[in-house]
């Protein structure tokens, strides 16, 4: 339910183009001569009886298209090959999972630098938690997002041939806020739906979560959250990076104590600062193979994309809540990009 609610925001942030000057402007882009391709997939989602679509970031040679990957008027986006042809080889894959409100191309900045590291990345756009379609309704349907994540693995674990680059026999996840929770929950994690039902009652956990759900008339007591109790887990996940998860305080001690894959938490900021909705050394400390980390001078938001000088105006004119752009210390959002990325990159190549 933690939210980076850029929906809110694509308005302002889009530009319109006419089908000619597009139809022109694609024969003339230049061939991309990096490290980091990407196409675009979609897999059939059995929970939501429809399809849903991922991109996929990969390992690649100079070739295909240069393309910008959801720059808008708030955000940077970030430099891709699209169509570029695949390096040789099978690599390692991991799964992004984005915050409700957010969506597969936020997480460009550290999709590529996986795929220059040597893995394939894979990024679903949840529905119902996505930028141009999000509700509150949704966003309190947690157990949606993991059965996402297997929908996806099931579309490129039965299509090889559609994925030649992808092993499948290594696979892992990375999620951010409600993606951290998507990330647990494909780990073993459970939610108790007691505890994800009272979660409004008596605090805000620091976040703007039940603001959010009370702005849209959305009364959890209201609810049937018995689903959340489900074990979602997805045995071919090998190892799981959950950066600032969602809901933590809602998951049970007995399904935590039961993880058993490697398990990196990550809270964004100085600890004492961290949120109380997402700060997650607790649970950290009751998952057998998990490691904790903060990162200093932080916010929640410093995992979304570096902001344009002109964002914040823009943010503040669309009414959002959150101070998407804004970072705690003296260093900017680059640096703990790198620093973050850093770790990130480092923990899978020791566990991937």
């Amino acid at each position: 339910m933690s939210k980076t609610r850029t929906a809110l925001l694509t308005t302002a942030c889009v530009a319109t183009l006419g089908l000619a000057g597009w139809g022109g402007f694609e024969l003339t882009r230049p061939a991309y001569d990096g490290a980091a391709g990407i196409i675009y997939g979609s897999a059939f989602a059995p929970v939501r009886d429809t399809n849903i679509d991922f991109h996929t970031w990969y390992p690649a040679d100079p070739g295909g298209k240069a393309v910008t990957i959801v720059g808008n008027g708030v955000f940077y986006g970030t430099p891709a090959g699209r169509g570029a042809p695949h390096q040789s080889g099978q690599f390692p894959a991991i799964i992004i999972s984005h915050g409700a409100g957010g969506n597969a191309g936020q997480f460009g900045w550290i999709a590529s630098q996986l795929a220059e590291a040597g893995y394939v990345v894979i990024l679903p756009n949840h529905p119902g938690t996505t930028s141009r379609n999000a509700s509150a309704e949704a966003a309190v349907r947690v157990w949606e997002r993991p059965a996402d994540v297997s929908a996806v693995l099931d579309e490129i674990t039965t299509k090889p041939d559609d994925y030649p680059f992808i092993d499948d026999d290594r696979f892992a996840m990375l999620g951010f806020s409600a993606g951290g929770y998507t990330a647990m929950a494909v780990s073993g994690a459970r939610v108790d739906p007691d505890r994800l039902q009272t979660f409004c009652d008596d605090t805000d956990h620091g976040m703007s979560d039940c603001a959010f759900l009370a702005r849209f008339g959305v009364d959890l007591h209201s609810l049937d959250l018995s689903p959340a109790a489900q074990d979602l887990r997805d045995a071919r996940i090998r190892t799981s990076v959950v950066v600032d998860p969602g809901i933590v305080a809602t998951l049970t001690e007995q399904s935590l104590s039961q993880i058993d894959i490697p398990m990196l938490i990550i809270n964004l900021g100085d600890e004492d600062l961290v949120p109380d909705g997402v700060y997650a050394r607790h649970a950290a400390d009751r998952i057998p193979t998990a490691t904790y980390r903060v990162a200093p001078d932080a916010t929640h938001f410093s995992f979304l994309a570096q902001c344009k000088p002109k964002g914040p105006a823009i943010l503040e004119n669309e009414g959002e809540m959150d101070r998407l752009c804004d970072d705690a210390g003296s260093r900017s959002r680059a640096d703990i990009h790198r620093d973050v990325a850093g770790i990130i990159v480092s923990y899978f190549q020791r566990n991937l």
